[in-house]
């Protein structure tokens, strides 16, 4: 079985790897043994097509996706033996030589014919897995030497990259022109309270996401720190790390943690927030304006 997915310059989409589950799960059903050919680049160490005898194989199937193209077209070249059928494609020339080297095209939409649905809309059901936003800064240059904001980015990435989690890259900064970017606290808000869990090195990732009673698991990109460090204490947040403490075991603690109790305490925090238990600033701010020797405020 082959797609899009399987080129070393395609792609891998969600849609279509959902299609390939459906096929696999029919197939499967039905007792039919079957390969799946992967991009190089997508899944390094999978089936690939440099490894692929096609003399081994009586039928190649390609799924979803358009039916365009050199890469098809050299499918029905190196298969020619092979019966080939396309199913859950889209065709846009019912003439391309992509299209009528296919002895049989179940497409999902063709022009003149009826659509069908997507394979993707009937693939075996996924489990859910935890939406993570990630809101990182590369500047705050006032610090200096004591920067380690590029090293702290890069092994957090890293690390990210390899949890099984749906990451959402976020930035709090405000725009009323750039779609990309919110126009308001309160649209940066809602999409931190829909999550399940913040990972930040900024003092306002950190603050945001726990006024909405989303765990954060904060890092401090200063060496020795410095706001990160400050504001987790003022908020009585236990999850953050040093700059130099910033590693793979300490990073699955702290998430473990964030994704079970840490969603209580998320909420305690907020809490404590709304109902303003500890003074702030702005409680402080009345007596600093007033005159020297008054009682009362301005």
């Amino acid at each position: 079985m082959t797609g899009w997915f399987s080129f070393r310059d395609g792609e891998a989409t969600a849609g279509d790897v959902l299609a390939l589950r459906r096929v696999e799960q029919v197939l499967g059903a039905a007792g039919m043994p079957y390969d799946v050919v992967w991009s190089p680049g997508f899944r390094p160490h999978a089936l690939h097509f440099a490894e692929v005898r096609p003399a081994d194989y009586s039928h190649l199937v390609f799924v979803c996706g358009p039916l365009h193209g050199p890469q098809i077209e050299e499918l029905h070249r190196r298969f020619a033996h092979c019966v080939r059928i396309a199913v859950g494609t889209s065709v846009i020339d019912p003439g391309d030589a992509a299209v009528t080297g296919f002895h049989r095209v179940l497409a999902r939409d063709a022009p003149g014919g009826t659509p069908t649905e997507d394979l993707a809309a009937r693939a075996p059901a996924v489990p859910a897995r935890p939406v993570v936003g990630v809101i990182l800064t590369h500047g705050q240059h006032e610090y200096g030497p004591l920067r380690r904001h590029g090293e702290v980015a890069r092994l957090v990435t890293r690390w990210l990259a390899g949890k099984d989690c749906a990451r959402l890259e976020l930035e709090t900064r405000l725009d009323t022109r750039d779609w990309h970017l919110s126009a308001t606290p309160a649209q940066v808000q809602s999409v931190l309270a829909r999550l399940d869990l913040v990972v930040t090195d900024r003092l306002h990732g950190l603050v945001l996401a726990l006024r909405v009673g989303t765990p954060v698991l904060a890092v401090d990109p200063v060496a020795g720190g410095a706001k990160v460090t400050a504001q987790a204490r003022a908020c009585g947040w236990p999850a953050l790390l040093a700059a130099d403490q910033v590693d793979a075991r300490r990073l699955e603690r702290w998430w473990d943690w964030c994704l079970t109790s840490g969603r209580v305490a998320a909420r305690q925090v907020r809490d404590s927030f709304r109902e303003g238990r500890v003074p702030d600033g702005a409680d402080r701010l009345l007596e600093a304006l007033a005159p020297p020797g008054s009682s009362s405020a301005p």
